[in-house]
């Protein structure tokens, strides 16, 4: 391919996908059918793309248009050899709303803009000495630990929006789990934007919603800009986001890796640094922060198709959507109740996906070791122990990361000079066994 991973080969005769064939990164299907599978990528990120700028307050067009731009930059810079979408990281719901609460929204870019510089230093890095130490770093208890603590963390705040419309919260709810089950395909995997579609169309039926933004709103034009500010009592609650940005990625690249029979290992350290860059970009305008997205993996999965081809579409789209002020007005208008039914599904499911980790690598609990580094990082997180030290705060997450490493680390390092406890390895499953089968992260 190409420097850019431009340059690609037409799969069979464009039209179709044999039985047991997929179109591979450096190939695409003709161009019409390639701009149909970049909408459907669109469609797929749409919900969850939303949904972060919705609960944190930020413009919504604003963050659509760093998506897109994030993307075609994430292409450019892995060479069109990982094929991924860029979207908002749920991630940072809950330090831009801590951050803000403090700073206000720039001082919470700049909480944004500061994790994207340190997960783009991480990815250069990995891309100079691999990516071993981070599994050292962060077995899998360490890791599904971290992400079951962000998204419990967010438990009040989802109650809080909750009870500002309990009915309309409680269609939005019952919405998302119905969808979920009664659909197949695509729409089953946008059970969220579906179900808050439905909670929309309740809320305004109740007189919950307010049209005069849309109203006076533009058709055409930018959406709206911030410049961050930058403050060290941010930098708890932002960095150990980085840990889960650095998981995910991992994770979806070799899911990719997987499904592609390619190996993408060495262009793990490209992936960092794009998504850290992205970050940085979306945090200095005014977006939310970024990430590969598992909703476009999903669907590569389904159609087979893995041609970065549909990304370059996708990402163009989603800038070409940015430029409707209506568009971006209309998104902003969703009521709190829409929002709290939401984030009940949507914070819980990033707390299950904490122990998913944990299940998928067979962590084995019965070690006392890994116990008390899971029980004692979800009390800290979800019950947001807070610790100041002069001008920095650390609250739920820092601190619910910080006890994740130190007592896993530390009770490790204890046991291994004591001889009292078994303790896996980075390249070890956790199972009671202590079996030696590889232990994927992500």
């Amino acid at each position: 391919m190409s420097r850019l991973g431009t340059n690609w080969t037409l799969h069979g005769d464009g039209r179709n996908v044999r039985a047991g064939q997929y179109v591979a990164p450096d190939e695409r299907l003709s161009w019409p059918r390639t701009i149909g599978i970049g909408a459907q990528h669109v469609v797929a990120m749409f919900g969850a793309t939303f949904l972060v700028p919705l609960l944190t307050g930020f413009p919504p067009s604003t963050t659509l248009l760093f998506s897109g731009v994030g993307t075609l930059l994430f292409l450019v810079i892995t060479a069109g050899r990982v094929p991924s979408y860029l979207g908002s990281s749920f991630a940072f719901i809950a330090p831009i709303a801590a951050a803000q609460s403090q700073h206000g929204p720039a001082g919470a870019l700049g909480g944004v803009v500061m994790a994207g510089v340190v997960l783009a230093l991480i990815g250069l890095v990995v891309h100079r000495a691999g990516a071993r130490w981070i599994q050292v770093l962060m077995p899998p208890i360490v890791t599904g630990a971290i992400v079951a603590l962000i998204g419990l963390n967010l438990a009040p705040t989802a109650r809080a929006s909750f009870e500002q419309a309990p009915l309309t919260a409680l269609v939005t709810v019952l919405a998302i789990l119905l969808v979920t089950v009664l659909f197949k395909g695509i729409l089953g995997r946008l059970s969220i934007l579906i179900g808050v579609l439905i909670g929309y169309l309740v809320a305004a039926i109740s007189g919950e919603v307010d049209f005069t933004a849309i109203n006076d709103a533009a058709w055409f034009g930018l959406p709206p800009f911030q410049t961050p500010e930058f403050h060290l009592s941010v930098i708890g609650l932002f960095v150990p986001v980085v840990l889960v940005l650095v998981a995910e990625n991992i994770g979806h690249v070799k899911s990719v890796a997987a499904m592609t029979n390619r190996d993408l290992d060495p262009i793990t350290g490209r992936a960092l640094m794009a998504d850290g860059l992205a970050t940085i970009l979306a945090g200095s305008g005014g977006g939310s922060g970024t990430t590969t997205y598992a909703e476009n993996i999903g669907v590569m999965a389904a159609s087979r198709v893995y041609s970065t081809a549909a990304y370059w579409v996708a990402g163009i789209i989603a800038i070409l959507l940015s430029l409707f002020p209506k568009f971006g007005a209309l998104i902003a208008t969703v009521p709190a109740g829409v929002l709290g039914g939401a984030g009940v599904v949507l914070y819980g499911m990033i707390g299950i996906l904490g122990v998913r980790i944990w299940v998928q690598n067979r962590v084995d609990f019965s070690n006392p070791i890994n116990l008390s580094t899971a029980g004692v990082a979800l009390v800290v997180g979800i019950a947001n122990f807070t610790w100041t030290v002069g001008d920095l705060t650390f609250e739920g997450i820092a601190l619910g990361t910080a006890a994740a490493l130190i007592i896993f680390h530390g009770m490790s390092a204890i046991a291994r000079a004591r001889g009292s406890e078994h303790v896996a390895g980075p390249d070890e499953t956790e199972s009671e066994d202590h079996g030696s089968k590889p232990s994927k992260l992500g």
